[in-house]
């Protein structure tokens, strides 16, 4: 009998992705607060590089197939509007299931352009969660600063008292400052500055990652995203329901 509890053991261990948190469950909804701000069509600094748009959206179909086999999903976008202004916040819908066709979609469809109102963003996604009252999961992407005067840090503060069990973290891919230059890129105050929104995370007990390939992308998805589970199923994005 211990023989068997030990080689189940072995075999759930081989089967459960090692990139995952092992306290994370399937059980709490998450929504993904997406940049789409005209940053996202930036280059990178030696203009060789392709817009950070286009890795982002390999990462999603990359990784969201998985993770929306097995957890309600829902998506926010800012950025992209009409106008170039600050309350272009586009909720594309609450956690559902088999959320990936609808997010992959979306993200494909999307034009970067307009401000980072990604505080504002933020709290919409914790009201659709209904934080007061539920626990659940955002997931911050994001390639900058808040430009739309918002307070991520006083947010941070609001969420992390009134939230049942909210957990925000923050993604920031290939986040550059205003004055970062090649002769000292990593200069006392980098960290400190590139990070403006990990308060988000360091309040409410999530994390921030730094992403600067389409890989570490992927990881920080999976990772902040994906549920530990026996079994997870392999979904191919090119056999995704219509």
């Amino acid at each position: 009998m211990r023989l068997t509890l030990r080689i189940l053991s072995a075999c759930a261990a081989t089967l459960l992705p090692a990139t995952l948190p092992a306290s994370q469950s399937c059980t709490e909804d998450a929504m993904i607060v997406f940049d789409g701000s005209g940053s996202m069509s930036e280059m990178g600094f030696n203009l060789l590089d392709e817009p950070r748009i286009f890795e982002a959206r390999r990462a999603i179909h990359d990784s969201i197939p998985q993770i929306a086999a097995v957890r309600r999903l829902g998506l926010v976008i800012y950025g992209p509007g009409q106008t170039a202004t600050c309350g272009n916040i586009d909720l594309r819908f609450g956690p559902r299931a088999e959320a990936a066709r609808p997010i992959i979609d979306a993200v494909d469809g999307l034009q970067p352009a307009g401000e980072t109102p990604l505080t504002d963003a933020v709290a919409q996604a914790a009201e659709v969660l209904d934080y007061r009252a539920r626990p659940g999961v955002i997931v911050l992407l994001t390639d900058g600063k808040e430009t739309c005067d918002g307070q991520p840090c006083a947010l941070a503060a609001t969420l992390a008292a009134d939230a049942h069990e909210l957990t925000v973290h923050v993604i920031g891919f290939k986040v550059r400052d205003d004055h970062f230059g090649w002769d000292n890129p990593q200069d006392d105050d980098y960290e400190r500055r590139i990070a403006v929104a990990r308060c988000l995370a360091d309040r409410t007990g999530g994390t921030y990652a730094s992403a600067e390939t389409l890989d570490e992308l992927t990881e920080a998805l999976t990772r902040t995203l994906g549920c530990q589970l026996i079994g997870l199923r392999t979904v191919d994005p090119n056999r995704l329901p219509t």
